[in-house]
Protein backbone atom coordinates (compact mmCIF):
# COMPACT_ATOMS: atom_id res chain seq x y z
CA UNK A 1 0.00 0.00 0.00
CA UNK A 2 1.17 3.57 -0.90
CA UNK A 3 1.22 5.62 2.19
CA UNK A 4 2.16 9.24 2.48
CA UNK A 5 3.85 10.37 6.10
CA UNK A 6 4.61 13.27 7.75
CA UNK A 7 5.76 15.34 3.95
CA UNK A 8 5.59 13.15 0.87
CA UNK A 9 5.65 9.21 0.79
CA UNK A 10 9.03 7.69 1.17
CA UNK A 11 9.94 3.81 0.46
CA UNK A 12 12.96 1.54 0.20
CA UNK A 13 14.45 1.30 -3.12
CA UNK A 14 14.01 -1.93 -5.21
CA UNK A 15 11.26 -2.76 -2.59
CA UNK A 16 8.26 -0.27 -2.50
CA UNK A 17 9.74 2.24 -3.85
CA UNK A 18 9.48 1.01 -7.54
CA UNK A 19 9.39 2.06 -11.25
CA UNK A 20 6.07 1.14 -11.00
CA UNK A 21 4.67 2.45 -7.85
CA UNK A 22 6.25 5.74 -9.01
CA UNK A 23 4.37 5.82 -12.30
CA UNK A 24 1.03 4.77 -10.12
CA UNK A 25 1.81 7.82 -7.89
CA UNK A 26 2.29 9.86 -10.77
CA UNK A 27 -1.11 8.61 -12.71
CA UNK A 28 -3.06 9.20 -9.02
CA UNK A 29 -0.95 12.95 -8.29
CA UNK A 30 -1.99 13.77 -12.30
CA UNK A 31 -6.15 12.76 -12.13
CA UNK A 32 -6.41 14.99 -8.92
CA UNK A 33 -4.61 17.72 -10.53
CA UNK A 34 -7.01 17.29 -13.74
CA UNK A 35 -10.12 17.12 -11.35
CA UNK A 36 -9.16 20.45 -9.95
CA UNK A 37 -8.53 21.79 -13.71
CA UNK A 38 -4.34 22.28 -12.55
CA UNK A 39 -2.12 21.70 -15.96
CA UNK A 40 1.48 23.43 -14.89
CA UNK A 41 3.64 21.13 -13.49
CA UNK A 42 7.51 21.22 -12.41
CA UNK A 43 9.51 18.26 -11.10
CA UNK A 44 12.86 18.57 -9.51
CA UNK A 45 15.30 15.57 -8.01
CA UNK A 46 18.03 15.67 -5.59
CA UNK A 47 21.34 13.31 -5.20
CA UNK A 48 19.93 10.07 -4.34
CA UNK A 49 20.08 6.85 -5.92
CA UNK A 50 18.30 6.82 -9.79
CA UNK A 51 16.76 9.95 -8.31
CA UNK A 52 17.09 12.13 -11.53
CA UNK A 53 15.83 8.44 -13.27
CA UNK A 54 12.52 8.03 -11.18
CA UNK A 55 12.25 12.28 -12.09
CA UNK A 56 12.03 11.24 -15.56
CA UNK A 57 9.50 8.73 -15.34
CA UNK A 58 7.30 10.70 -13.54
CA UNK A 59 8.00 13.48 -16.19
CA UNK A 60 6.97 10.99 -18.62
CA UNK A 61 3.77 10.41 -17.01
CA UNK A 62 2.57 13.69 -16.57
CA UNK A 63 3.24 14.43 -20.29
CA UNK A 64 1.19 11.85 -21.38
CA UNK A 65 -1.27 12.81 -19.34
CA UNK A 66 -1.71 15.63 -21.06
CA UNK A 67 0.33 18.21 -18.68
CA UNK A 68 2.82 21.38 -19.62
CA UNK A 69 5.47 19.82 -17.23
CA UNK A 70 9.76 21.32 -16.71
CA UNK A 71 11.87 19.15 -15.71
CA UNK A 72 14.60 20.99 -13.46
CA UNK A 73 17.75 21.35 -15.44
CA UNK A 74 19.81 19.97 -12.53
CA UNK A 75 19.51 18.21 -9.11
CA UNK A 76 18.23 20.85 -6.58
CA UNK A 77 16.91 21.47 -3.10
CA UNK A 78 13.23 20.73 -2.37
CA UNK A 79 13.25 24.42 -1.54
CA UNK A 80 13.71 25.57 -5.07
CA UNK A 81 10.78 23.49 -6.66
CA UNK A 82 8.09 25.22 -4.20
CA UNK A 83 9.97 28.42 -5.00
CA UNK A 84 9.36 27.19 -8.89
CA UNK A 85 5.69 26.78 -7.70
CA UNK A 86 4.97 30.14 -6.05
CA UNK A 87 6.87 32.32 -8.25
CA UNK A 88 7.43 30.79 -11.48
CA UNK A 89 3.72 30.14 -12.79
CA UNK A 90 3.50 26.19 -11.80
CA UNK A 91 0.21 24.66 -10.17
CA UNK A 92 1.74 21.63 -8.57
CA UNK A 93 5.19 20.70 -8.14
CA UNK A 94 7.11 17.48 -7.39
CA UNK A 95 10.24 16.31 -5.64
CA UNK A 96 12.24 12.91 -5.78
CA UNK A 97 14.10 12.83 -2.62
CA UNK A 98 13.71 11.00 0.85
CA UNK A 99 14.83 14.29 2.40
CA UNK A 100 16.87 13.32 5.73
CA UNK A 101 15.74 9.27 5.79
CA UNK A 102 18.70 6.46 5.08
CA UNK A 103 20.26 5.81 1.58
CA UNK A 104 18.13 2.90 1.05
CA UNK A 105 15.01 5.02 0.67
CA UNK A 106 13.66 7.28 -1.92
CA UNK A 107 10.78 9.56 -2.47
CA UNK A 108 7.98 11.64 -3.95
CA UNK A 109 7.37 14.86 -2.19
CA UNK A 110 3.91 16.81 -3.42
CA UNK A 111 3.65 20.74 -3.64
CA UNK A 112 0.75 22.59 -3.86
CA UNK A 113 0.09 25.27 -6.29
CA UNK A 114 0.38 27.65 -2.52
CA UNK A 115 4.37 26.94 -3.03
CA UNK A 116 4.31 24.46 0.31
CA UNK A 117 4.00 21.00 1.08
CA UNK A 118 0.61 19.45 0.26
CA UNK A 119 -1.41 19.12 2.30
CA UNK A 120 -3.31 16.40 3.94
CA UNK A 121 -6.56 16.16 2.53
CA UNK A 122 -5.06 16.35 -0.96
CA UNK A 123 -2.33 13.64 -0.07
CA UNK A 124 -5.75 11.69 1.00
CA UNK A 125 -6.65 12.16 -2.60
CA UNK A 126 -3.60 11.18 -5.18
CA UNK A 127 -3.71 7.94 -1.93
CA UNK A 128 -6.85 7.04 -2.60
CA UNK A 129 -7.05 7.43 -6.53
CA UNK A 130 -3.49 5.62 -6.27
CA UNK A 131 -5.55 2.52 -5.36
CA UNK A 132 -6.88 2.69 -8.76
CA UNK A 133 -4.49 3.47 -11.18
CA UNK A 134 -2.03 1.06 -12.85
CA UNK A 135 2.04 1.80 -13.13
CA UNK A 136 2.38 0.73 -16.80
CA UNK A 137 5.25 2.41 -18.83
CA UNK A 138 4.33 5.18 -21.31
CA UNK A 139 6.51 6.06 -24.17
CA UNK A 140 9.80 7.89 -24.46
CA UNK A 141 9.45 11.99 -25.03
CA UNK A 142 11.49 14.50 -25.00
CA UNK A 143 12.59 16.39 -21.82
CA UNK A 144 11.88 20.14 -21.51
CA UNK A 145 13.60 22.18 -18.71
CA UNK A 146 13.50 24.80 -16.67
CA UNK A 147 16.53 26.50 -14.48
CA UNK A 148 15.31 27.70 -10.97
CA UNK A 149 18.30 28.29 -8.68
CA UNK A 150 19.23 31.80 -10.05
CA UNK A 151 15.77 33.23 -9.98
CA UNK A 152 15.40 31.66 -6.53
CA UNK A 153 18.88 32.63 -4.93
CA UNK A 154 17.94 36.79 -6.23
CA UNK A 155 14.82 36.12 -4.24
CA UNK A 156 16.05 34.59 -1.14
CA UNK A 157 19.09 37.29 -1.24
CA UNK A 158 16.34 40.03 -1.43
CA UNK A 159 15.12 38.75 2.55
CA UNK A 160 18.47 39.98 3.95
CA UNK A 161 20.26 42.91 4.16
CA UNK A 162 23.57 42.41 2.08
CA UNK A 163 25.03 45.69 3.26
CA UNK A 164 25.19 43.48 6.86
CA UNK A 165 27.94 40.97 4.71
CA UNK A 166 29.57 43.68 3.74
CA UNK A 167 31.07 45.08 6.63
CA UNK A 168 33.63 42.90 7.69
CA UNK A 169 35.47 39.23 7.53
CA UNK A 170 34.08 35.94 9.16
CA UNK A 171 34.31 32.62 8.28
CA UNK A 172 31.22 29.89 7.93
CA UNK A 173 31.34 25.70 7.46
CA UNK A 174 28.95 24.96 4.88
CA UNK A 175 27.71 21.10 5.45
CA UNK A 176 26.02 19.87 2.59
CA UNK A 177 25.94 16.48 3.96
CA UNK A 178 26.61 15.13 0.06
CA UNK A 179 23.13 16.99 -0.15
CA UNK A 180 22.28 19.29 -3.15
CA UNK A 181 22.58 22.42 -1.17
CA UNK A 182 25.94 21.92 -2.08
CA UNK A 183 27.37 25.87 -2.94
CA UNK A 184 24.03 27.25 -2.52
CA UNK A 185 25.31 28.98 0.41
CA UNK A 186 28.80 30.52 -1.08
CA UNK A 187 26.89 31.38 -4.25
CA UNK A 188 24.49 33.46 -1.81
CA UNK A 189 27.14 34.96 -0.26
CA UNK A 190 28.98 35.88 -3.25
CA UNK A 191 29.86 39.68 -3.32
CA UNK A 192 29.96 39.72 0.45
CA UNK A 193 33.41 39.50 2.58
CA UNK A 194 31.72 36.02 4.12
CA UNK A 195 34.14 33.12 3.39
CA UNK A 196 32.35 29.67 2.84
CA UNK A 197 34.40 26.30 3.47
CA UNK A 198 32.64 23.82 2.24
CA UNK A 199 32.40 20.07 3.56
CA UNK A 200 30.95 16.81 1.96
CA UNK A 201 29.76 19.11 -0.58
CA UNK A 202 29.80 15.82 -3.64
CA UNK A 203 27.17 13.69 -4.70
CA UNK A 204 27.37 9.94 -2.51
CA UNK A 205 24.21 8.06 -3.12
CA UNK A 206 25.29 6.47 0.61
CA UNK A 207 25.90 9.38 2.34
CA UNK A 208 29.14 8.53 4.05
CA UNK A 209 27.30 5.86 5.63
CA UNK A 210 25.11 7.58 7.50
CA UNK A 211 21.55 9.73 7.00
CA UNK A 212 22.04 12.78 5.29
CA UNK A 213 19.66 14.09 8.78
CA UNK A 214 21.35 16.85 10.34
CA UNK A 215 21.61 16.00 14.59
CA UNK A 216 24.42 15.48 16.64
CA UNK A 217 25.47 12.41 15.78
CA UNK A 218 25.94 12.72 12.18
CA UNK A 219 27.34 16.54 12.62
CA UNK A 220 31.27 15.19 13.90
CA UNK A 221 33.23 16.27 10.90
CA UNK A 222 31.31 20.17 11.04
CA UNK A 223 31.93 20.54 14.71
CA UNK A 224 36.07 19.57 13.98
CA UNK A 225 35.98 21.45 11.04
CA UNK A 226 34.67 24.57 12.72
CA UNK A 227 37.25 24.26 15.79
CA UNK A 228 39.74 23.67 12.48
CA UNK A 229 39.44 27.01 10.67
CA UNK A 230 38.55 29.29 13.60
CA UNK A 231 35.23 29.21 11.93
CA UNK A 232 32.13 31.67 13.46
CA UNK A 233 29.80 29.47 12.62
CA UNK A 234 28.69 25.71 11.08
CA UNK A 235 25.81 25.53 9.09
CA UNK A 236 24.49 22.07 7.81
CA UNK A 237 21.76 21.05 5.24
CA UNK A 238 19.97 17.76 4.88
CA UNK A 239 19.60 15.84 1.99
CA UNK A 240 17.79 18.15 0.34
CA UNK A 241 18.09 20.97 1.64
CA UNK A 242 15.19 22.22 3.22
CA UNK A 243 16.22 21.24 6.92
CA UNK A 244 19.37 23.19 9.02
CA UNK A 245 21.28 22.87 12.09
CA UNK A 246 24.08 24.74 13.69
CA UNK A 247 27.58 24.77 14.69
CA UNK A 248 28.44 27.92 17.29
CA UNK A 249 32.14 29.30 17.00
CA UNK A 250 33.63 27.03 19.32
CA UNK A 251 32.17 23.77 17.67
CA UNK A 252 29.50 23.17 20.02
CA UNK A 253 26.38 21.63 18.65
CA UNK A 254 23.61 24.02 18.67
CA UNK A 255 20.19 21.85 18.68
CA UNK A 256 16.82 22.79 16.43
CA UNK A 257 15.06 23.96 19.33
CA UNK A 258 17.86 26.81 20.01
CA UNK A 259 17.52 27.50 16.37
CA UNK A 260 13.26 27.63 16.14
CA UNK A 261 14.22 30.40 19.06
CA UNK A 262 16.66 32.68 17.68
CA UNK A 263 14.90 32.59 14.20
CA UNK A 264 11.50 33.52 15.85
CA UNK A 265 13.40 36.21 17.92
CA UNK A 266 15.35 37.41 15.12
CA UNK A 267 11.61 37.64 12.51
CA UNK A 268 10.22 39.69 15.56
CA UNK A 269 12.72 41.59 16.99
CA UNK A 270 15.08 42.52 14.03
CA UNK A 271 13.18 42.47 11.19
CA UNK A 272 9.68 43.79 12.50
CA UNK A 273 7.55 40.67 11.45
CA UNK A 274 5.02 40.14 14.56
CA UNK A 275 1.29 40.76 12.99
CA UNK A 276 0.48 37.17 12.82
CA UNK A 277 0.49 33.89 14.46
CA UNK A 278 3.49 31.97 15.08
CA UNK A 279 2.83 27.74 14.53
CA UNK A 280 5.22 25.31 16.04
CA UNK A 281 4.66 21.42 16.00
CA UNK A 282 3.61 19.09 19.15
CA UNK A 283 7.47 18.21 19.38
CA UNK A 284 9.13 22.18 19.69
CA UNK A 285 10.62 23.88 22.25
CA UNK A 286 8.96 25.80 25.30
CA UNK A 287 10.78 28.60 24.35
CA UNK A 288 8.08 29.64 21.29
CA UNK A 289 5.46 29.75 24.20
CA UNK A 290 7.66 32.01 26.37
CA UNK A 291 8.60 34.09 23.64
CA UNK A 292 5.34 34.73 22.33
CA UNK A 293 3.83 35.28 25.92
CA UNK A 294 6.07 38.34 26.52
CA UNK A 295 5.97 39.75 22.45
CA UNK A 296 1.70 39.31 22.98
CA UNK A 297 1.96 37.06 20.19
CA UNK A 298 -0.39 34.34 19.26
CA UNK A 299 1.06 30.86 19.28
CA UNK A 300 -0.51 27.80 17.75
CA UNK A 301 0.37 24.18 18.06
CA UNK A 302 -0.06 21.21 15.34
CA UNK A 303 1.34 17.91 14.61
CA UNK A 304 4.38 17.18 13.38
CA UNK A 305 5.21 17.60 9.60
CA UNK A 306 5.09 20.98 7.96
CA UNK A 307 2.32 20.03 5.88
CA UNK A 308 0.00 20.57 9.42
CA UNK A 309 1.83 24.37 9.58
CA UNK A 310 0.46 24.94 6.00
CA UNK A 311 -3.05 23.75 6.64
CA UNK A 312 -2.90 26.87 9.03
CA UNK A 313 -1.27 29.25 6.55
CA UNK A 314 -3.76 28.74 3.86
CA UNK A 315 -6.23 29.96 6.83
CA UNK A 316 -5.27 32.34 8.47
CA UNK A 317 -1.96 34.85 8.59
CA UNK A 318 1.30 33.57 10.11
CA UNK A 319 4.58 34.82 10.25
CA UNK A 320 6.56 31.87 11.01
CA UNK A 321 6.32 27.88 11.52
CA UNK A 322 8.77 25.48 12.49
CA UNK A 323 9.42 21.89 13.84
CA UNK A 324 11.98 20.59 16.34
CA UNK A 325 13.47 18.58 13.34
CA UNK A 326 15.02 21.63 12.06
CA UNK A 327 12.57 23.03 9.41
CA UNK A 328 11.67 26.55 9.55
CA UNK A 329 9.42 28.73 7.40
CA UNK A 330 8.89 32.43 6.61
CA UNK A 331 5.53 32.16 4.51
CA UNK A 332 6.19 35.92 3.53
CA UNK A 333 8.74 34.21 1.42
CA UNK A 334 8.19 30.79 0.99
CA UNK A 335 4.95 28.33 3.10
CA UNK A 336 8.22 25.82 3.47
CA UNK A 337 10.90 24.72 5.31
CA UNK A 338 14.22 26.35 3.79
CA UNK A 339 17.22 25.36 4.56
CA UNK A 340 19.13 28.45 2.95
CA UNK A 341 17.10 30.91 3.45
CA UNK A 342 17.40 29.91 7.36
CA UNK A 343 20.90 30.35 7.25
CA UNK A 344 21.01 33.34 6.08
CA UNK A 345 18.57 34.99 8.23
CA UNK A 346 20.86 33.37 11.18
CA UNK A 347 23.78 34.82 9.67
CA UNK A 348 22.38 38.27 9.45
CA UNK A 349 21.18 37.78 13.09
CA UNK A 350 24.66 36.92 13.42
CA UNK A 351 26.13 40.29 12.31
CA UNK A 352 23.53 42.60 13.59
CA UNK A 353 24.58 41.40 17.36
CA UNK A 354 28.51 41.34 16.33
CA UNK A 355 28.85 38.49 19.37
CA UNK A 356 30.13 35.41 18.99
CA UNK A 357 27.60 32.94 18.16
CA UNK A 358 27.69 31.03 21.80
CA UNK A 359 26.89 34.52 23.79
CA UNK A 360 23.87 34.53 21.41
CA UNK A 361 22.59 31.81 23.08
CA UNK A 362 23.15 32.64 26.39
CA UNK A 363 21.21 35.80 26.40
CA UNK A 364 18.00 33.68 24.96
CA UNK A 365 19.10 31.49 28.20
CA UNK A 366 19.46 34.45 30.51
CA UNK A 367 15.97 36.39 28.97
CA UNK A 368 13.64 33.08 28.89
CA UNK A 369 15.16 30.42 30.59
CA UNK A 370 17.42 27.26 30.26
CA UNK A 371 15.76 24.74 27.95
CA UNK A 372 17.64 21.53 27.48
CA UNK A 373 16.53 18.71 24.73
CA UNK A 374 17.01 15.31 23.44
CA UNK A 375 15.26 12.94 21.57
CA UNK A 376 15.68 9.09 21.50
CA UNK A 377 14.27 6.45 18.62
CA UNK A 378 13.33 3.01 18.95
CA UNK A 379 12.70 0.09 16.11
CA UNK A 380 9.20 0.56 15.91
CA UNK A 381 8.45 -3.21 16.71
CA UNK A 382 5.28 -4.83 17.83
CA UNK A 383 5.79 -4.46 21.70
CA UNK A 384 6.55 -0.68 21.49
CA UNK A 385 3.80 0.26 19.37
CA UNK A 386 1.61 -1.69 21.86
CA UNK A 387 3.24 0.39 24.83
CA UNK A 388 2.98 3.16 22.99
CA UNK A 389 -1.03 2.53 22.47
CA UNK A 390 -1.23 1.70 25.99
CA UNK A 391 -0.01 5.23 27.24
CA UNK A 392 -1.77 7.46 24.55
CA UNK A 393 -5.06 5.44 26.81
CA UNK A 394 -3.95 5.74 29.95
CA UNK A 395 -1.42 8.48 30.62
CA UNK A 396 0.67 8.34 34.01
CA UNK A 397 0.04 11.14 36.27
CA UNK A 398 4.06 11.66 37.49
CA UNK A 399 7.07 10.82 35.42
CA UNK A 400 10.35 11.07 36.74
CA UNK A 401 9.03 12.90 40.07
CA UNK A 402 7.12 15.41 37.86
CA UNK A 403 3.61 16.34 38.37
CA UNK A 404 1.50 15.90 34.66
CA UNK A 405 -0.35 19.35 34.43
CA UNK A 406 -1.37 18.62 30.70
CA UNK A 407 -1.71 16.04 28.58
CA UNK A 408 -2.05 16.45 24.63
CA UNK A 409 -2.92 14.01 22.34
CA UNK A 410 -3.47 15.56 18.94
CA UNK A 411 -0.04 13.57 17.33
CA UNK A 412 0.45 10.78 20.13
CA UNK A 413 1.18 11.87 23.46
CA UNK A 414 2.26 14.51 25.15
CA UNK A 415 2.65 15.12 28.77
CA UNK A 416 3.44 18.83 30.21
CA UNK A 417 4.89 19.13 33.13
CA UNK A 418 4.64 22.41 35.90
CA UNK A 419 7.77 24.25 34.95
CA UNK A 420 6.92 23.78 30.98
CA UNK A 421 9.18 20.84 31.00
CA UNK A 422 7.65 18.14 28.53
CA UNK A 423 8.24 14.53 27.31
CA UNK A 424 6.27 13.44 24.05
CA UNK A 425 6.04 9.62 22.83
CA UNK A 426 4.69 9.16 18.84
CA UNK A 427 5.48 6.61 15.83
CA UNK A 428 7.60 8.69 13.40
CA UNK A 429 5.76 9.52 9.96
CA UNK A 430 9.00 9.07 7.51
CA UNK A 431 10.56 6.06 8.93
CA UNK A 432 9.29 2.70 10.96
CA UNK A 433 10.35 4.12 14.35
CA UNK A 434 8.95 4.97 17.93
CA UNK A 435 10.31 8.72 18.57
CA UNK A 436 10.87 9.89 22.79
CA UNK A 437 11.09 13.67 22.73
CA UNK A 438 12.20 15.43 25.90
CA UNK A 439 12.68 18.87 26.80
CA UNK A 440 13.66 19.99 30.89
CA UNK A 441 14.87 23.35 32.62
CA UNK A 442 18.32 21.34 33.09
CA UNK A 443 20.66 18.81 32.12
CA UNK A 444 20.02 16.56 35.48
CA UNK A 445 16.21 17.00 35.02
CA UNK A 446 16.48 16.26 31.23
CA UNK A 447 18.36 12.88 31.79
CA UNK A 448 15.74 12.11 34.22
CA UNK A 449 12.86 12.78 31.90
CA UNK A 450 14.67 10.74 29.01
CA UNK A 451 15.09 7.71 31.24
CA UNK A 452 12.06 7.38 32.95
CA UNK A 453 10.25 7.98 29.25
CA UNK A 454 12.46 5.49 27.94
CA UNK A 455 11.63 2.88 30.83
CA UNK A 456 7.44 3.09 29.87
CA UNK A 457 7.89 2.53 26.04
CA UNK A 458 10.15 -0.15 25.92
CA UNK A 459 9.56 -2.04 28.98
Amino acid sequence: MIKFGTDGWRAVIGDTFTYENVRRVAKAHAEVLKRKGLRKVVIGYDWRFSSEFFARETYKIFKAEGFEVKLVDKACTTPMVSFAVKYMGFDNGVMITASHNPPQYNGYKIKESFGGSATPSFVREVEEKAKEVDGEPVPEVALEEVNVEKDYLLKVREQVNFELFKERPFRIVHDAMYGTSSGLLAKALEGTMAEVVNLRGYRDPLFGGRAPEPVEKNLRALMEKVRAVGAAIGVANDGDGDRIALVDEKGNFVNAQLVYALLLLHLIKHKNIRDGLVVKTVSTTYLADRICRSEGIELREVPVGFKNINELILKEKVIFGGEESGGYGIPSFLPERDGLMSALFILELLLLKDKPFSEIIREVFDTYGTAYYRRVDFAADETVKKKLTELIEKPPSVVGGKQVVRTITIDGLKLVFGDESWLLFRASGTEPLIRVYAEAPSEGELEELVRSGISLISV
